[in-house]
């Protein structure tokens, strides 16, 4: 009988509970690797995998099983593990998971694995990170630069041990290794990793190289000189905290969040922090990133350490992907490196989320989260090269759509370099053989380039994509819906109009969209100045209502009145939200995506409505510019959730005009807005009152790192 098994079931200690399992029944047959699957040859019925299903590792999940009735080879004596097939498609394997309690303890006892920070079994460790090909074998990752010894050989062929064909299995004698050096890159003395915890006590700033690239550290005490060092004025750093007890110190978790910080997967969790954490940890916001640690070295990092958490931010130079080679990290000028000598073959920033209720909002989905898939039904290869900001590609084959780890802005040095060797090694992972290529309308957008370079390679289409139209796609894809009334509020897209988007209330299915109404328009000085500089915006809103200006002065108000009818105008709810936060003083400059908005949730979360704040629809226009008239002399955070709410409401309204005359019951929210808990209630709130569903993110991230998941579906809707 052979039995073809897709799923998780390579790199998790799959085959060799097959073998353990056929061998306890005295069966023969043989088990191997076939690319994308597991092949099953073996003297016994359809039984066989009913039993095989209750001794499943704990990271393997069979997604489906071929049974043939065909006998096995003659000749074969008991039952073996053969050679993996060369080549094979499609990603059957878990992503980079936290090292085990086994491991753990292993390395922390006394052992030859004792201090060994590369210290993995079939149940942990780096996976994709190291993966060069499939199916996965130790020659086909990183680890096949490493024979192993004698010890270690033993370990993967005794069918006892829990390292039985483990295939990254190491020790000290013929692993990979760390080793510290200073800001010049000479040696420096000592255990590497005990070194680098008592520099990092002594309030020194360093480098630490893990699974997937490198992180920058500090001390949760140094923050401000980090910021300092560093040039992140604002920007909110990850914190890593030695364990559970010590995330509870810092932060107030709910129980959901907990959990996740828990998981295997070891994502940065957005959680309410508590007085105890530094407010330069995250500077003007209610929340921080708290995460546990996940490989061997930051494990032993905080044995040794005598701080109980630390920043661990990814290491780069600002704008640009985490950096990988050793010899490009001393740019940083840190005090000192901790680097081992482990090719990363992918690279992976940490996953970023927050709760919403029983939703996961992915503000970045990555290491321990990627690779993953999405099942779409729709038939044909297609790929997505996403936005500009938070870039990812998305690769659809065989009715699924698989996404790459977080890239980055595609303005910065490197990104689009960094999307083209993701995307590729997507491509022949999964067998897509592209018959379209998707990107997004924006004429200026850096990754079109490699869009149009792929399509010519691979002879296929070109398609662009709205911006907004592909946020609805991807939630439509998350929410596994065919069409959808949606609100799409995030920063700015390309409209078909020329103008810059961002405040849409849209219905939308793979074949088009239609614009049912937007934000007013509001011109952008200055163009992209005004992302940064954001009291130009309020100049306009108020130039627009008659208002006085007295934040500029008569040579600035001169310039700015002169650039009004010149300037792109946009629609953008995330721009008029850097105006509110502008106007309210909680936000004066922008100095990393998001900040203005951000800043907002904290007054959104204790504001009350108040009168005073009504809008209107004028043409298809949801007028807010006047709602700025009347914010003097009120209570800060009930101007902002007035605002907010009156504006919210009346795109509500419309979309469930729009839904109710279409037999639609479910209203959809998407875009980088939608991140914030405040007015993703506000929107549950506007909606469930007038009878409707609403609908949020879970799989598949709210902001522009999901654009590729949209872009792609409604690629493949083409070629159908």
């Amino acid at each position: 009988m052979r039995f073809t098994v897709t799923g998780t079931v390579q790199g998790v200690g799959f085959r060799p509970t097959v073998y353990r399992l056929a061998t306890e029944l005295g069966l023969k047959g043989t088990v191997r690797n076939n690319g994308a699957n597991v092949v099953i040859d073996v003297d016994a019925d359809a039984g066989f995998m009913d039993l095989l299903e209750t001794r499943l590792p704990a990271l393997a999940h069979i997604e489906s099983c071929d049974i043939e009735d065909i006998p096995i080879s003659k000749g074969l004596n008991g039952f073996s593990i053969i050679e993996s097939d060369d080549g094979g498609h499609g990603i059957g394997i878990p992503t980079d998971t936290a090292i085990c309690p086994s491991c753990l303890a292993e390395m922390r006892g006394n052992g030859r694995r004792a201090g060994y920070a590369f210290t993995t079994c079939t149940e942990c460790g780096a996976r994709f990170t190291l993966m060069e090909s499939m199916p996965y074998d130790r020659q086909r990752t990183s680890m096949g630069d490493y024979p192993m010894c004698e010890h270690c050989s033993k370990e993967y062929s005794d069918p006892t041990d829990r390292r039985f064909h483990h295939q990254t299995v190491c020790c000290p004698h013929c692993g990979p290794s760390y080793r510290l050096v200073d800001s010049d890159g000479n040696p420096m003395d000592g255990d590497p990793i005990r070194r680098f915890a008592e520099l990092l006590d002594m309030g020194k700033i360093g480098v630490a190289k893990s699974w997937g690239g490198m992180h920058i550290c500090a001390t949760i005490d140094r923050i401000q000189e980090l910021r300092d060092w560093y040039g992140r004025k604002q920007k909110p750093f990850a914190i890593m905290a030695k364990d559970a007890d010590t995330i509870m110190k810092y932060s107030d978790p709910t129980d959901e969040e907990m959990e996740q910080i828990l998981s295997p997967h070891r994502p940065i969790v957005l959680v309410r922090k508590k007085d105890t954490m530094p407010e330069a940890s995250s500077p003007g916001l209610d929340t921080v990133g708290m995460f546990l640690p996940y490989s061997g070295m930051q494990y032993l990092l905080f044995d040794y350490l005598k701080s109980d958490a630390a920043v661990m931010t990814s290491a780069n130079v600002p704008g640009e992907p985490m950096i990988l080679n050793d010899e490009g990290i001393f740019e940083l000028n840190a005090d000192m490196y901790l680097l081992h000598n482990q090719r990363i073959v992918n690279r992976a920033d940490d996953s970023v989320m927050k709760l919403y209720g029983k939703n996961t909002y992915f503000l970045r989905k990555s290491r321990g989260h990627i690779p993953s898939y999405l099942d779409l039904g729709l038939k044909g290869d297609a790929v997505a090269v996403g936005p500009q900001e938070n870039l990812t590609a998305s690769v659809a084959t065989n009715g699924r759509i698989f996404t790459t780890q977080h890239i980055g802005n595609g303005e910065s040095f490197g990104v689009v370099d960094y999307l083209k060797d993701a995307t590729d090694s997507l491509i022949k992972m999964t067998g897509c053989e592209p018959q379209i290529v998707a990107m997004d309308l924006h004429p200026g957008y850096a990754n079109r380039k490699y869009a149009k370079s792929l399509a010519e390679r691979t002879c296929s289409k070109t398609i662009e994509v709205q911006h907004h139209w592909a946020h609805c796609a991807s939630l439509m894809v998350d929410s596994e819906h065919d069409e959808m009334v949606c609100l799409t509020l995030d920063g700015t897209g390309h409209g078909d109009d020329g103008n810059a988007w961002g405040g849409e209330v849209m219905f939308a299915d793979l074949n088009k969209y239609d614009r049912l109404a937007h934000l007013q328009y509001i011109p952008l000085l200055g163009g992209d100045k005004a992302l940064y500089d954001i009291r130009r915006l309020k100049f306009a809103i108020d130039s627009i209502n008659g208002s006085e200006t007295p934040y500029v002065d008569d040579r600035t108000a001169d310039v700015f009145s002169k650039m009004m009818s010149r300037s792109v105008r946009t629609s953008s709810f995330g721009r008029l939200l850097d105006a509110l936060a502008y106007s309210l003083d909680v936000c004066t400059e922008r100095t990393y995506d998001g900040e203005p908005a951000m800043k907002m949730e904290p007054l959104l979360r204790k504001g009350k409505v108040i009168e005073g704040f009504d809008t209107e629809i004028v043409n298809g226009e949801i007028r807010t510019a006047h709602l700025f008239t009347a914010i003097d002399g009120l209570k800060k955070e009930d101007v902002a959730i007035s605002v907010v709410d009156s504006v919210i409401s009346k795109m509500v309204e419309t979309a469930c005009d729009s839904a109710s005359k279409k037999g639609i019951r479910e209203i959809g929210i998407t875009g980088g807005v939608s991140y914030s808990i405040p007015i993703s209630d506000i929107f549950r709130r506007h909606v469930e009152l007038l009878g409707f569903t609403p609908i949020f993110h879970n799989r598949v991230p709210n902001g522009d790192g999901g654009i590729s998941v949209g872009q792609s579906a409604i690629a493949l809707n083409v070629i159908q």
